[in-house]
């Protein structure tokens, strides 16, 4: 049975949860709502609370999974994160926080490409 995007996209999102956590970050939540967007993963990395964007894309034909996290993505994801602190962190101004990029061509652990500090707010 051939996978939706759907159901792909929720496959590399657990895959990229089980790499981060094997690398030591720790889970938060997962697929985070706002008016502004939707952050796939939230974890913490030792203090810093980090923002994931996980990408999969099985065809390069419309570009790179990185092309894919263009400026306006990056806008909304800023946007989304700011929307999660405001709503959930207490000390704001104090927490550290960064944005980081999973990249994935197939859904599968050997393929992932993990890119932190992806942009700069």
């Amino acid at each position: 049975m051939k996978m939706n995007q759907n159901n792909a996209g929720l496959e590399a999102e657990k895959l990229a949860a089980t790499f981060l956590t094997n690398h030591g970050l720790k889970p938060v939540t997962q697929n985070y709502h706002c008016r502004y967007g939707e952050i796939d993963l939230i974890m913490t990395d030792a203090k810093t609370l980090v923002f994931i964007e996980v990408r999969l894309r099985s065809n390069s034909k419309f570009g790179s999974a990185a092309s894919s996290i263009t400026p306006q993505k990056q806008q909304k994801l800023i946007l989304t994160a700011q929307h999660y602190l405001q709503q959930h962190v207490k000390n704001q101004s104090q927490t550290a926080c960064r944005f980081d990029a999973i990249l994935m061509s197939k859904t599968d652990l050997n393929g992932i490409e993990w890119i932190r500090n992806a942009f700069e707010t």
